[in-house]
């Protein structure tokens, strides 16, 4: 496994060395050791979330506040995503700066998402199948969110707007700026 440096300040890409022979595939998905030797980071996941979707749907972005933030690793197990982060820690060099990776079944990457990022994802494909490992439990009272297109952010989500599947809940999410001051 190779762990590489994202644009932003403790966010991680994983790539698997993946093995093929006539049986299939085997691959490691997260080795702890090696995790916190490149990141400095030890990590306890103790809550795995797992979603599937149809083409078009926008999950986010969402994050958890104060003693419930989360650590996420996650992964496309079936399907292709565009993954979104945006690090939203006041005081980090890469506050307000967003990162954006495709997450497929075929190169299985990853990506270490650090406690005070909103994260989301939109399905590319027509079904994704999206695998969350938490570092935290999820707690309702500490849920928050930015809007998806959110006008500072300008995110690209590589899809047409018209195409878009959104949850009303997602869609009254506040901006940006209301969350961060």
């Amino acid at each position: 496994m190779e762990i590489q440096h994202s644009p932003l300040k403790d966010c991680f890409v994983l790539k698997p060395r993946i093995f093929k022979d006539h049986r299939g595939t085997f691959y490691e998905t997260f080795n702890q050791n090696l995790f916190k030797e490149v990141s400095g980071k030890e990590i306890d996941f103790v809550q795995d979330n797992q979603s599937t979707s149809t083409r078009g749907v926008l999950r986010g972005l969402h994050f958890q506040t104060g003693e419930m933030a989360q650590s996420k690793l996650v992964r496309v197990i079936r399907g292709k995503v565009l993954d979104v982060v945006v690090d939203i820690r006041k005081g980090s060099k890469t506050f307000g700066q967003h990162f954006s990776i495709i997450l497929d079944d075929k190169e299985q990457l990853q990506l270490f998402v650090p406690k005070g990022f909103a994260h989301g994802f939109i399905t590319l494909s027509e079904k994704s199948i999206f695998s969350y490992k938490c570092d935290n439990f999820y707690n309702k009272a500490s849920e928050g969110g930015i809007l998806y297109n959110d006008a500072t952010l300008a995110l690209d989500w590589h899809l047409p707007k018209e195409d878009f599947i959104i949850s009303e809940k997602d869609l009254e999410l506040p901006s940006f700026l209301d969350i961060t001051g």
